[in-house]
């Protein structure tokens, strides 16, 4: 074995209610391969406000050849807090960046550069470069070892099909899962009708064409890519095994997308428990426009008591304008659907569409109340790299550039410094968005009023009560530890 240490980070997540929900499975997927060649630590700073002290002090007791960071967009903030810590502390320490952030924003860089239009994509992953030594576009169950070779290239893309670091299908199942040993798993709390649960991702990538959804030109995130179920099979009855889980939160993209490979699944699911002597508690995406009664049926047997579902809008209007493939007649069947199963349906909306106007929010507004979900979330639209409405866009003025879809309405969205803002990003469902776009029809202020009115108004008649949330806190060492504690730092 390589006797040079690597440390992996979780960045914190500030944006979020709760951060220690759902772990970084990408993460523990990447030290799963790498601590077979490397001594591994794994630094997990979520829901840690302090996270540069914590990093310091890494540094102060441990000295790691490379240090490796997942960064999603809203992450980048923060991660960029963490690097220049590494400078100070570190200096020589090879610093490596991957995750969905840098997939994106590659995708976006690599297409102005394939049209030869070089704008704000190029600027933001020049930005990237500057920030870290090595950038890593893509799958980094592989690609992971490259970058830390000797004399690594400055961008590793293996995000590319034709690549053999692109992971297929059968490597998906070769690969070792994901090291949750890594983390302390004890203070993930996230419960299915009361079972604590665990997540498992079954499936990568989506291959629909929703016009604000990420990787639309990233081979990663538009293909979609199937562990079998024997595999998706065995990884439950670990969790079931190793941490008495009952509950398990599938965390693909849509769950739905293959109806053989979901109904193979359920199927499975249900013997699985048949063997176990046990039942379990799951939760997961699903496709509105793919849903149909056999699904519905089988996930009830398997477990599934709730499901989370993108519908959007009420408007069929915005779910062109958006290229949803999918109609308020589809979303209306796939509730009735869910409903006479005994499935519980989380809808989870969006506002800022090009041409989203008064009228389509009363709309959505409205349907949402005919239709009487089990819980809700509505979010505001964000042009994020490697989206439609942020590489379809164009100039408009100073600072400000829009997206027109076919239909000809529009949406305008604010330049953002990815780096340094992160409040575009969900928020407290109470009191806490911001919008960093409008159309011909809303301001930005306009359309934080009409989500905080819909999500309060909805939630108000339909007697849904709004999530919790968790503030960050502060890492504090233990006077008498050697170093910092399990709850922070785990090494294979």
């Amino acid at each position: 074995m390589n006797t040079q240490r690597v440390c992996l980070v979780i960045p914190p997540s500030p944006f979020l209610l709760n951060e220690r929900v759902f772990m970084s499975l990408g993460v523990l997927k990447v030290a799963a391969v790498v601590k077979e060649c490397y001594p591994v630590d794994v630094l997990d700073l979520s829901g840690i406000a302090n996270c540069e002290e914590v990093i310091c002090e890494y540094l102060a007791g441990k000295n790691p050849s490379a240090i490796g960071l997942t960064v999603t967009t809203p992450q980048l903030p923060v991660v960029v807090k963490i690097v220049a810590a590494i400078r100070k502390k570190g200096p020589g320490v090879r610093i490596i960046l991957g995750g969905p952030h840098i997939t994106l924003t590659h995708a976006s860089f690599c297409r102005e550069e394939k049209n030869r239009q070089g704008g704000r994509a190029t600027r933001a992953f020049r930005e990237l470069e500057g920030l870290a030594d090595v950038l890593v576009a893509g799958d980094g169950e592989k690609a992971i070892f490259e970058a830390l070779g000797p004399n690594p290239p400055k961008v590793i893309n293996a995000d590319d099909p034709a690549s053999p670091l692109f992971l297929k299908n059968k490597e998906l199942d070769c690969l070792p899962w994901p090291d949750r040993e890594l983390v302390d798993v004890g203070s993930y709390r996230y419960t299915i009708d009361g079972e604590r649960a665990l997540s498992v991702v079954s499936q990568l990538g989506c291959p629909f064409g929703c016009g604000f959804c990420g990787g639309r030109y990233s081979a990663s995130f538009n293909r979609a890519r199937s562990r079998s179920v024997r595999s998706v099979l065995s990884e439950v009855e670990y969790l079931y095994r190793q941490y008495g889980m009952r509950g398990v939160m599938f965390y693909d993209d849509e769950l739905n997308i293959n109806h053989d490979l979901i109904v193979g699944l359920m199927t499975g699911l249900i013997g699985l428990q048949r063997q176990l002597g046990t039942e379990l508690r799951l939760r997961g995406f699903v496709r509105a426009s793919c849903f149909n009664e056999e699904q519905a049926r089988l996930m009830y047997q398997a477990g599934f008591r709730w499901i989370l579902v993108g519908f959007e809008s009420g408007s069929d209007e915005m779910l062109l304008n958006m290229n949803k493939g999918a109609t308020v007649e589809d979303n209306m069947r796939c509730i009735e659907i869910a409903h006479a199963h005994d499935l519980k349906v989380k809808a989870l909306m969006s506002l800022g569409h090009p041409g989203e106007s008064p009228d389509s929010a009363e709309i959505t507004r409205d349907w949402l109340l005919q239709v009487q979900p089990d819980d809700l979330d509505v979010a505001i639209i964000t042009v994020y790299p490697g989206t439609d409405y942020y590489d379809e866009s164009v100039p408009s003025s100073p600072g400000i550039w829009v997206y027109t879809c076919k239909a000809g309405d529009r949406l305008y969205s604010r330049e953002i410094d990815y780096g340094q803002i992160a409040d575009f990003y969900k928020g407290d469902p109470n009191d806490g968005y911001q919008a960093h776009v409008f159309t011909d029809f809303l301001s930005s202020p306009e359309i934080v009023s009409w989500r905080d009115q819909i999500e309060r108004e909805v939630r108000a008649k339909l007697g849904i009560s709004f999530p919790t949330s968790a503030p960050a806190g502060r890492f504090e060492h233990r006077s008498g530890q050697n170093g910092l504690s399990g709850s922070v730092l785990r090494s294979s």
